[in-house]
């Protein structure tokens, strides 16, 4: 029964999928390509894997997604897990129970291009490497662009920080301010529990030129049930070349805002894997 009702599954999904993507604003060539090198094919694809993740694996529960504003838009949210599959399925919610839906622009570490063959995968799917310019381009396009301002300090630190945000970058208030865009905070729980980190192999690290070779119990992520909290759009004015010290408090009200979305939905949540 399972064997035949698996390919319906998929192809019910795939569907579905072809359908949400056929909404979104994208801005396609005549062979299905964006400015940035999306590939609305391989995307489409790689969907379907996300989206099987998201329905049946972490069984994501969204809330908020009425906040999403129209137009350009500026998702922030905490980053854990060791890889960024926090990223692929604040995407997958974005697309597939948004309306209308709405594909996100990942904004990628420097070092992640420089892995074979990831660098065209990276653009084929919408995202791109994470330059000021790139950033600014999508955004006055009326894109929307996420971002994790902890960077690899958030997505590898050990499990006995869990649920603490680490430092945020400046960058993303600076770009906000500059293309007066809303900031959409995000607060993703459950993300912490899928891959528990020991600590950091840090001369492996730097072997394979890589920022950080956390030290993990399990090859595989566990199936940790995902809440996925998307918050009112914050906005802010003023001069994005201000002094640090002025930019950090607008950054800090941001951190504080996903701060205490994560502290409700902590609190909310009955058990990390239901």
């Amino acid at each position: 029964m399972l064997e035949s009702l698996a390919p319906r599954v998929i192809r019910d999904l795939n569907r579905e999928i072809r359908d949400r993507i056929a909404e979104a604003p994208l801005e396609l060539n005549s062979y299905g390509y964006d400015p940035w090198g999306l590939n609305v094919d391989v995307a489409r694809r790689t969907m379907l894997v996300f989206a099987l993740f998201y329905k049946y694996y972490f069984r994501v529960k969204a809330y908020g997604l009425e906040h999403l504003p129209k137009g350009r838009m500026l998702i922030i949210a905490n980053h854990a897990g060791q890889i960024a599959i926090d990223a692929c399925m604040i995407g997958t919610a974005t697309v597939l129970d948004a309306n209308p839906p709405r594909p996100l622009r990942g904004m990628g570490e420097y070092w992640l291009p420089t892995l074979p063959f990831f660098n065209v995968f990276m653009a084929r799917v919408g995202g791109v490497v994470g330059t000021p310019k790139n950033c600014i381009d999508i955004l006055e396009h009326g894109e929307a662009v996420i971002a994790f301002p902890e960077g690899v300090r958030g997505m590898n630190k050990p499990f006995r920080e869990r649920y603490q945000l680490q430092r945020f970058g400046n960058g993303f208030m600076r770009l906000a301010l500059q293309t007066n865009t809303p900031i959409v905070p995000v607060a993703v729980v459950g993300s912490e529990e899928q891959a528990p980190s020991l600590g950091n192999f840090a001369p492996l690290a730097r072997l394979l030129s890589m920022p950080a070779f956390p030290i993990v119990l399990n090859f595989f992520p566990l199936p940790t049930r995902y809440h996925i909290y998307f918050g009112e759009p914050m906005e802010f004015r003023g001069n994005p070349n201000d002094e640090d010290e002025v930019i950090v408090r607008k950054v800090e009200q941001v951190k504080g805002r996903i701060h205490d979305m994560i502290q409700r939905g902590l609190k909310q949540r009955r058990s990390i894997f239901f």
